[in-house]
């Protein structure tokens, strides 16, 4: 779905209600969907059918009675044909409704599928600021509620309000006709504050379902970042705090909840005033017109039916504006996520990245998260095809920060970053992490198999290569042993397995994405000294004939590197090889001499 290209100062004219139904006419009526369009007109000649259908119905009472007048018995099987037929009206009107819904149900879904899509889409398109600061909790609860509103409005606004209005254009012209203009009058005037104030509470109520509906995201978004820290909960013995908290924000959703259906009471006994109001005062002056003379007694049936029918589509009404109401809350919030602007974006004339060797080149890049924190100062080096950089410092130095400017999660505010000579900032994102490839410090799995998350480094991949690539990172031995092999589960984001064994399943995928460049993100800084041993053994042998950049803390781990380069608040202090940084006798070397006295006491 295309982005909303309203300007702020148009936006700030321009009533948000208004505003989302224009961003919702194009489900209501979808541009290149023939079918859907065909579907849409025959479910509303169905509706106009069962209107006409339904509106016959009171005159079929209304002659029935009349038949069956004092006088009136030879004339009983006409009254039995006209009640017969009243029935079989009743049931045309289930009938069509029915008839409507199976026709309009693929519209509704469809449109509900392109929205979700389209939003899941935009979710992934947006920036690594943007999902470093969300609630995860907070996001699905909005595309959640966006997604459902769209069906809802369709069938409310289709079937619902659109044939309420026919059929009161309807009842009035019968009643003016029939009867008088004062009846037609009435029963206008009666409409009108029906609707008048439904809306007035309504808008009462909407305020408070607003304050509900952000506790209740907020009481979501609490939960999920609460189980999703669970271990750190659970190291902190922080489950009666997190209860609290939770107890806290679910006590104020109750609060508000109460008050939102208290407010319900009002609108249903206000509704029911109103509406029994009008149908006494219409079957009284119909029983006056009949003593007069004026109505047979059918037409007190008549009247009654006509206004029974009419009063059904409007006790709904409240309903319907609340829920249209709430449907356009819940679809501008998700509007605007989906008007989110990717703060990285193709550039017009991008093209897809040709990697020869894989040569990476920094050029004089300045980079900082927020406008008043550098990160990288004029950082430069160059990694020809096939060799190794390590890249080390001090915490807070820049070296992962280098990673997310490779995959362009983030674009420097000056200088450039070239692959084989071309500026990553002019090829297509796609192209340039297809050319990529990572082990991160913190590797994160599917809720899935472990052949699942293997696999995700390649779609499409065969068993045979998933079986290759897993025995390539040395993990082929353990998964053999597991009962279900390949099929088993890791659980969420991998908490089944060993530190050891998420950074092979992490390294298997790699493999399989068979990347020309390749990343290690402090692969092994997290896991104890045998484990990394071993994994290194791994990694030194995946880093042969492609271009890697080592991100690490532990020197020990970079020692064979081509180059080494040496971060120092956002600058390269130092460059060469570990004997030479060795011989330099700066910070390198005063960096190893510590690792190295922290080694011999048993600390690391």
């Amino acid at each position: 779905m295309p982005p909303d290209t309203t300007s702020s100062a148009d936006a700030a004219r321009e009533p948000p209600v208004l505003a989302t139904l224009k961003r919702f006419l194009p489900y209501l009526w979808p541009a290149g969907h023939r079918g859907h369009k065909v579907r849409i007109v025959l479910a509303a000649l169905i509706v106009l059918a069962s209107k006409g259908v339904q509106l016959s119905m009171g005159f079929l009472y209304g002659a029935a009675i009349d038949r069956m007048a004092p006088g009136m018995e030879e004339g009983v099987a006409l009254a039995i044909g006209l009640v017969l037929a009243y029935a079989g009206a009743r049931f045309a009107g289930v009938l069509f409704d029915n008839l409507r819904n199976v026709v309009f149900e693929r519209v509704g879904q469809d449109a509900t599928r392109e929205l979700a899509t389209a939003t899941f889409t935009h979710l992934h398109a947006l920036s690594l600021r943007f999902h470093l600061a969300r609630r995860t909790g907070e996001v699905t609860k909005v595309i959640e509620r966006g997604t459902k509103s769209i069906d809802t409005m369709l069938y409310f606004l289709l079937f619902n309000i659109a044939p309420t209005l026919i059929e009161l254009v309807a009842v009035l012209v019968i009643f003016w006709s029939k009867f008088s203009f004062g009846l037609a009058g009435a029963t206008a005037l009666m409409v009108v504050v029906y609707i008048v104030f439904t809306r007035r509470v309504t808008d009462w109520r909407n305020a408070l379902r607003t304050r509900m509906n952000d506790l209740d995201t907020l009481t979501v978004g609490r939960s999920v970042d609460s189980l999703l820290n669970y271990e750190t909960v659970k190291y902190f013995g922080a489950e009666a705090r997190e209860a609290a908290r939770y107890r806290d924000v679910a006590d104020q959703y109750a609060r508000a909840a109460v008050k939102s259906e208290n407010s319900l009471a009002w609108l249903n006994v206000g509704q029911s005033l109103i509406t029994n109001a009008a149908m006494a005062g219409a079957m009284a002056y119909t029983v006056w017109g009949w003593s007069k003379g004026q109505f047979a007694v059918g037409d007190v049936v008549l009247v009654n039916t006509l206004l029974a029918q009419l009063f059904r589509p409007l006790d709904m009404l409240g309903m319907v504006y609340r829920v249209i109401r709430q449907g356009l809350i819940d679809m501008e919030a998700m509007f605007r996520l989906i008007d989110t602007p990717p703060e990285i974006a193709d550039a017009p004339d991008a093209w897809p990245l040709v990697v020869a060797g894989g040569a990476v080149t920094f050029d004089n890049v300045v980079f900082g998260y927020e406008p008043d924190r550098t990160i990288l100062n004029g950082v430069s080096f160059a990694v020809g095809a096939g060799e190794t950089l390590a890249i080390v410092g001090p915490s807070g130095a820049g070296k992962s920060t280098i990673a997310r400017l490779l995959f362009r999660f983030y674009d420097p505010q000056q200088g450039r970053v070239l692959i084989d000579e071309q500026d990553i900032a002019q090829v297509t994102q796609a192209s340039l992490r297809a050319a990529i490839g990572i082990v991160p410090q913190d590797t994160v799995l599917f809720n899935d198999s472990i052949g699942y998350n293997i696999a995700y480094g390649r779609e499409g991949a065969s068993a045979g290569a998933i079986a290759a690539a897993a025995e390539g990172a040395a993990i082929d031995g353990f998964i053999a042993l597991l009962p279900q092999g390949y099929d088993t589960e890791v659980g969420e984001r991998g908490l089944k397995l060993s530190g050891g064994e998420k950074q092979r399943v992490a390294i298997a995928r790699t493999l399989l994405k068979n990347p020309p460049v390749l990343i290690l993100d402090e692969a092994t800084s997290a896991l104890d000294s045998r484990t990394e041993a071993a994994i290194q053994a791994t990694l030194d042998r995946i880093a042969e004939r492609r271009t890697t950049l080592v991100i690490a803390h532990r020197l020990s781990t970079v020692t064979g590197a081509d180059r080494i380069i040496v971060l120092e608040k956002g600058r390269v202090a130092e460059t060469g090889t570990h004997d030479q940084l060795l011989a330099m006798r700066g910070l390198y070397a005063d960096m190893w001499a510590r690792q190295q006295a922290e080694k011999e006491e048993g600390t690391v």
